[in-house]
């Protein structure tokens, strides 16, 4: 289901809790509504739609790929970059990292180990920075 954006600061900045089995519905809703978002829109972390939880959906070429629980395990070659972010107004610097390696759960909660760089990278790092309740 298509859920609204959550745009309240104060709920962001709540770090998100370990998804469990019983979180697969917040997962087809994020996926839901990162697919009505495409148009301005590469990545979504939980809480972007009111859930604390560790789950992300990326858009990864011409499909998106949700995340649950994800771990940047390794990261290199920082750089700078201007973001923005479906939850806030306008655009922020921010460091980056161009490789990375992620850890994670598909939705059949099998684990995945997998590098990830350039643009795709740097979405996965945003997201993962919502369950701290860093904002860009």
């Amino acid at each position: 289901m298509i859920k609204p954006i959550n745009k309240d600061r104060m709920s962001l900045s709540i770090p998100s809790d370990p998804a469990t089995k019983n979180d697969l519905p917040v997962v087809t809703d994020l996926l839901d509504t990162l697919t009505a978002h495409k148009k301005d829109c590469v990545g979504m972390a939980a809480n972007m739609i009111g859930v604390n939880k560790q789950i992300i959906a990326v858009n990864v070429g011409m499909t998106n790929v949700p995340m649950i629980n994800p771990k940047i395990v390794q990261k290199a070659k920082p750089y700078d970059v201007k973001e923005g972010c479906l939850s806030l107004t306008g655009e922020r610097e921010t460091t980056r990292y161009e490789e990375i390696e992620v850890t994670f759960e598909d939705m059949n909660f099998q684990k995945h180990t997998q590098k990830f760089n350039g643009f795709v990278a740097e979405i996965i790092q945003h997201e993962i920075d919502h369950f701290s309740g860093t904002l860009i």
